[in-house]
């Protein structure tokens, strides 16, 4: 085993299929999957398989992303889903910053540019292109959504942070640090927050 899956978080949850067929897979990413699970789809991508498995998934992934939403429904279940992440995740230590998980840390600039994927796909359809958060922001510059100093803040933060992360999984050390540290980096991804989720 590579990593750990969760087997849970799959189509229908845990009643649903752990394999299902492209045209289920389909099917349910069009009709009955939640925003959370689009979150999702804009970092998901083909690792193993023939080439017709991987265009149906590509295609898929592809139409699903470029679907038209409404703006606030959208913000609103983006807002929610990192809330309940948060609740269920962040820090509870007292004077700590979890990296990942708290206000400003990565999931936040994650959560953003997956917001901006769904939200303008349909108007500039090479947003779907790539699934890692650098190349997504540096294609909202290229495609006029976000400024480019605001995105190279949002990738120094991101890329910052999860350096830090990895170091500090090989010293076998929590993903939280002193309270006072990545400080600027925290205020930019707060306030891209605040001004794209506002």
């Amino acid at each position: 085993i590579l990593y750990e899956v969760d087997t849970r978080l799959r189509p229908s949850g845990a009643s649903g299929l752990l394999v299902s067929p492209t045209d289920a897979f389909d099917d349910y990413q069009h009709q009955d999957a939640w925003t959370w699970e689009h979150q999702a789809l804009v970092r998901a991508r083909m690792i193993y398989g023939d080439e017709p498995l991987a265009i149906a998934f590509h295609n898929t992934r592809h139409d699903v992303l470029c679907k038209p939403r409404d703006e606030q429904t959208l913000k609103k279940e983006v807002v929610e889903m990192r809330e309940k992440m948060r609740d269920h995740l962040g820090g509870k230590k007292s004077g700590r910053f979890m990296i990942k998980q708290d206000v400003g840390g990565i999931t936040d600039i994650e959560f953003l540019a997956q917001y901006l994927v769904l939200n303008y796909s349909h108007e500039k359809p090479k947003l779907t292109r790539w699934c890692d958060n650098v190349r997504i922001y540096e294609t909202l510059i290229a495609q006029g959504v976000m400024e480019e100093d605001q995105a190279m803040q949002l990738i120094r933060a991101y890329t910052t942070m999860r350096n830090e992360i990895h170091h500090r999984n090989l010293l076998n050390l929590d993903a939280d640090v002193v309270e006072d540290k990545f400080v600027a980096e925290r205020e930019w991804v707060k306030q891209a927050w605040n001004q794209w989720f506002a």
